[in-house]
C-alpha cells in the first residue's frame, strides 16, 4: 500500500493529519529519535496524539524486500483492535514510495489517558505489584489476550513489560509491536517460547512463583500442567539464560 487514510472519525484534524505531506511538517514534543524514526507528541482539542515518522527502512534490500516497519506497526494494532485486544487507537497512517523502494511513513495513535508501562511500575517497586487481587487481575487479562494472539499463530516478537500499559482502572492496554507476525510450525513454537520468556524475565523478579505458575495455566486454560506444559516452562525459563 501506498497513500495515506485518515480515519473518518477524525476528518475534523485533517489539516493537521490528513496528507503524509501535513504529517511531516507537524511540531511537537520530541520523545523518541533515531536514524529511521521519530516519534512526537502533538496535543489537539485538549487530546494528545503520537506521530511516528519513519524517513527510512534500513540499509541495502531491507528498502526493497519485506513488509516497512510502520505499515507492520498500523497493521498489527489495527489486528489487536479486530481481536478485541485493547490497544492504541490507529488515527491515521500510510507511506510513500520512491519507485519500488520505501521512501517514508507515519502513523498516528491517539493516547491512552492515565496509563503507565509495567515495567516503569517495577522500576520504582510500585505498591500495585504487591497486592495480589490486582496483579491477579492483570494477570488475567495478560493470560487471555496474549493466548488469543497465539491462537491466531500471531506473536508479538517483542512482549516486555514495557509495552504494556495499564491505566487507573486496572486495563491493560497491548502497544508497540512493529516485529509482530504470523507464524506455523516450529518457528510459532519458538516464537510463542519467546513471547512468554519476555513477560517472565521482569516477572521472576516482582512476582512469586505462585504467581507465574497461576498466569501460565490461565493462559494454557488449565487447572494442572501436562508434560507439554512442563517442558515449554522449561524452556521459557532458561530462554534467556547467557544473555542478560
Amino acid at each position: 500500500m501506498a497513500g495515506w487514510k485518515l480515519e473518518p472519525a477524525y476528518q475534523a484534524l485533517a489539516t493537521d493529519f490528513g496528507s503524509i505531506e501535513a504529517v511531516f511538517a507537524l511540531k511537537g514534543e520530541r520523545l523518541t529519535h533515531d536514524p529511521l524514526s521519530e516519534v512526537i507528541r502533538v496535543e489537539r482539542e485538549g487530546v494528545n496524539y503520537y506521530v511516528k515518522r519513519y524517513t527510512g527502512a534500513g540499509k541495502g534490500l531491507r528498502r526493497y524486500l519485506g513488509r516497512p516497519r510502520i505499515k507492520a506497526e498500523w497493521q498489527n494494532l489495527k489486528q489487536f483492535a479486530k481481536w478485541d485486544i485493547p490497544t492504541a487507537e490507529v488515527v491515521a497512517f500510510g507511506l510513500e514510495r520512491n519507485g519500488l523502494a520505501f521512501g517514508r511513513g507515519a502513523m498516528i495513535t491517539r493516547e491512552l489517558p492515565r496509563t503507565e508501562d509495567l515495567s516503569a511500575l517495577a522500576e520504582r517497586n510500585d505498591a500495585r505489584l504487591a497486592d495480589r487481587g490486582w496483579v491477579d487481575h492483570i494477570s488475567r487479562q495478560l493470560a487471555r489476550h496474549t493466548r488469543i494472539m497465539h491462537d491466531h499463530h500471531f506473536t508479538h516478537n517483542d512482549l516486555k513489560w514495557r509495552n504494556l500499559l495499564v491505566d487507573d482502572q486496572a486495563t491493560l492496554f497491548f502497544i508497540d509491536c512493529p516485529t509482530g507476525d504470523f507464524w506455523w510450525g516450529f518457528m510459532l513454537r519458538y516464537r510463542i517460547t519467546k513471547d512468554l520468556a519476555c513477560l517472565d524475565k521482569v516477572a521472576k523478579y516482582h512476582l512469586s512463583n505462585t504467581q507465574r505458575l497461576r498466569f501460565y495455566l490461565h493462559y494454557r486454560g488449565r487447572e494442572r500442567l501436562n508434560e507439554s506444559d512442563k517442558r515449554r516452562i522449561r524452556h521459557v525459563v532458561t530462554f534467556f539464560e547467557g544473555r542478560e
